[in-house]
């Protein structure tokens, strides 16, 4: 199994940029799939974007297109979302997740589809 764990979470105004990293241990990072999920007080949790193995392939909500993008580095065991122009609306805890799978190109959408989760980092932007 792999072991994931979250950063870059904080306190930051309307407008401002932060970067999310989740590092990975454990299995080869390569070989997963990677979404980044955030719940929000008193909501469920909800897809924001994903990544395929090899990071060629990525997949957004729409409230996120254009603002937020994820990469990967697989060397690092790393994925990262670089998050800009956040409004009050983000305001979440963020977490990652990975799905193991055989294609390179795969994009996983669904989140009961995921195997392995981070323990999440909060995010606060103010208006």
């Amino acid at each position: 199994q792999v072991q994931l764990v979250e950063s870059g979470g904080g306190l930051v105004q309307a407008g401002g940029s932060l970067r999310l990293s989740c590092a990975a241990s454990g299995r080869t990072f390569s070989n997963y799939a990677v979404g980044w999920f955030r719940q929000a007080p008193g909501k469920e949790r909800r897809l924001v974007g994903a990544i395929s193995r090899n990071g060629r392939s990525t997949s957004y909500v729409d409230s996120v297109k254009g603002r937020f993008t994820i990469s990967r580095d697989n060397a690092k065991n790393a994925v990262h979302l670089q998050m800009n122009s956040l409004t009050p609306e983000d305001t979440a805890v963020y977490y990652c997740a990975a799905h193991p799978t055989p294609l390179e190109s795969l994009i996983v959408r669904v989140t009961s589809d995921y195997d392995y989760w981070g323990q999440g980092t909060q995010v606060t932007v103010s208006s």
